[in-house]
């Protein structure tokens, strides 16, 4: 059997127990406008919090909105180990690229921080436009949980108030020796805080101040990397890891 085309369906819209949905919007006109999917045909649903499912589409109520039927549902545990990224904010055009790769690569959060060096402000709230990159990443990669993403002011003591929820935090740091080169399995033990600076790296004071509150220096090697590949590495080497019995 082919691979089911993937529409995305909030949470709060999820059917109940009746399994009746609707599907409207961007998602409905590309189902009936661009594919011209017709009543009776299946497609996928998932709502990004875990449950996904098949569902038959019943009436085509106009070209932007399609009911459907449940067929089958599965509800995937949220996952209990895994990496959530602690990013310094950038004016960059590959953040939606990074976006992307992190929910291929099952990133649990990205989390963007307002750093000494962060070129610009953050912005107050998080852009739907982020969201939506995070959405059609998940449609490719058929995964059933999206990343939270968050932006989080006030600096590294922000960082540090958002600690307690992960088992493990660490910091990526240019100045981190040998010694403390990433050992992936280490990043597979639970849920793990990995922060990284701007484009321009970490203060010395910003990462004195990590390292004080417990967060673990991290290097992945002599040589410096751009922010978006230092990130994509990390995620790389923790969902390796991940994959190990």
């Amino acid at each position: 059997m082919a691979r089911l085309n993937s529409y995305h369906l909030p949470p709060d819209r999820w059917p109940g127990a009746d399994g009746l949905a609707n599907l409207d919007g961007p998602e409905a006109r590309h189902l009936l406008g661009v594919l011209r999917a017709r009543a009776g045909e299946t497609v996928r649903l998932f709502d990004g919090a875990g449950r996904h499912g098949l569902f038959e589409i019943t009436n085509v109520a106009s070209k932007a909105k399609a009911e459907l039927r449940r067929l089958s549902e599965v509800l995937e545990p949220q996952p209990l180990r895994g990496v959530a990224l602690a990013l310094g904010w950038n004016k960059s055009s590959r953040r939606d690229w990074l976006l992307e790769k992190g929910v291929e690569l099952g990133a649990l959060g990205i989390v963007f921080w307002q750093a000494a060096r962060s070129q610009g402000e953050m912005p107050r709230e998080v852009k739907e436009s982020w969201a939506e990159k995070c959405v059609q990443a998940a449609k490719q990669c058929q995964t059933a949980w999206l990343p939270e993403l968050s932006l989080l002011p006030g600096g590294v003591e922000g960082l540090l108030r958002v600690a307690a929820d992960y088992d493990g935090c660490y910091v990526l740091y240019e100045a981190a020796g040998p010694q403390d080169l990433l050992n992936p399995q280490e990043l597979a033990g639970g849920r793990s805080l990995v922060v990284l600076g701007p484009e321009g790296g970490l203060e010395e004071r910003e990462a004195a101040r990590l390292a004080e509150a417990g967060f673990k220096p991290l290097s992945l090697g002599p040589l410096p990397l751009r922010w978006e590949t230092a990130a994509l590495s990390c995620l790389a080497l923790a969902h390796h890891a991940l994959l190990q019995p």
